[in-house]
């Protein structure tokens, strides 16, 4: 009965395992809404079992295509480091882009990890913070009488071009799918529970 108590619990805490591991593709930087300049550092994660080959690329944002994707490295073997790749974003022009890493796998199928809504702005200077200067006060004595104080001069302010809208992410994770995944889940693990109790109680009645 024990043993049987304590084999139920196992597999119930890999099946939660299983649910909550991160995803083997993946990318953490850049992330949606960045501002990317130069030479760009791309991390992320494709140790994705059966793993066949791999392609990072970039789309236009705006772009009408969804077959438009520009090949930046593609890797015959999965890469373990953080570090994937490095975007040169000079070659391009400043606008709304979307990232794309795919997976390939032995089976013919495909993972993706997608980050839009990346902004290169290699064309705009990066903005300087400016410290307004105070007037030094004049020395004086007590027959001297004290001058005004001259205020400090104002700083323009730097404006930036508008981004354009870009197009809602098809990739993006709804909270209705995490909600319908965590049902499925729990109601699997329900029918392992009934049907492990019902082994049970027919082995305990023989």
């Amino acid at each position: 009965m024990l043993d049987s108590t304590v084999a139920m619990l196992n597999l119930f805490f890999v099946f939660l395992f299983f649910l909550i591991q991160d995803s083997p593709v993946s990318i953490s930087s850049p992330q949606t809404g960045d501002e990317l300049r130069g030479q760009v550092q791309i991390a992320g994660n494709m140790t994705a079992p059966n793993f066949s080959s791999a392609e990072l690329a970039f789309q236009y944002s705006a772009s009408s295509s969804a077959d438009n994707w520009f090949t930046i490295q593609t890797f015959p073997q999965p890469v373990s480091a953080p570090a994937l790749a490095v975007w040169d974003t000079t070659t391009i022009s400043d606008g709304g882009y979307t990232l794309r890493l795919r997976v390939f796998l032995q089976d013919g199928s495909f993972q993706d990890a997608i980050v839009s809504d990346l902004k290169i702005r290699n064309d705009v200077p990066v903005p300087t913070e400016v410290i307004p200067t105070e007037t030094p006060l004049p020395q004086f004595n007590a027959a001297t009488s004290l001058p005004a104080l001259t205020k400090p001069p104002a700083t323009a302010a730097i404006n930036y071009p508008s981004p354009a809208p870009l197009p809602a992410n098809p990739a993006s994770v709804t909270t209705s799918s995490i909600y319908s995944t965590f049902s499925r889940a729990a109601l699997i693990v329900l029918v392992l529970f009934i049907f492990f109790s019902l082994i049970l109680r027919l082995r305990k009645n023989t």
